[in-house]
């Protein structure tokens, strides 16, 4: 008595058809797929059929599952799991405030914010620590850019800097 694999959903679509979707099938995993299970339907055994379609017997029949449970859609990848944000959306807001309110030198804040200081501001306001390089992307995924400010003296004189822009270095 020879095994008999899982029986294929042949309501949603014939080998043809398959090997029709195949070709046109951008995502070569899942031209790959469709393929094996057009070879199956046409009467190849499992193994002979994940073979010529370059994928694991095991491949196929998972493949197989999911055109039965979900059809054509269920032969698509589907996306990677991604770990949770290391920030919650409220802690990313008040963020987002801090950095856009900017450093007040008065307080004893540095003249620009730079990736150590948010992270020691992280540290302090959420108890959470993060090295620069996280803080970036961080950054970047909020949709800030990345900027150094040029430093500006706590003590500027501005009228001072207006005449000196004026007439260049030469005093009166």
């Amino acid at each position: 008595m020879a095994a008999r694999g899982l029986a294929i959903r042949a309501d949603v679509a014939t080998a043809t058809e398959l090997r029709r979707l195949a070709k046109k099938e951008p995502l070569r995993r899942t031209a790959q797929r469709m393929l094996a299970i057009a070879n199956a339907l046409e009467g190849m055994s499992r193994a002979e059929a994940a073979r010529a379609a370059g994928i694991e017997r095991q491949a196929l029949r998972d493949a197989v599952v999911r055109f039965n449970a979900e059809g054509l859609a269920g032969l698509i990848d589907r996306p990677h799991g991604r770990r949770p944000e290391r920030l919650s959306e409220a802690e990313q807001a008040v963020l987002i405030n801090h950095i856009l309110r900017g450093p007040d030198p008065d307080k004893g804040e540095p003249c620009a914010w730079t990736l150590p200081d948010l992270c020691r501001f992280v540290e302090a306001r959420f108890d959470k620590r993060m090295c620069p390089q996280s803080m970036s992307r961080v950054v970047r995924r909020l949709g800030l850019s990345k900027q150094k400010a040029r430093p500006v003296h706590p003590k500027r004189d501005a009228k001072a800097a207006e005449a000196f822009a004026k007439r260049g270095s030469s005093m009166p």
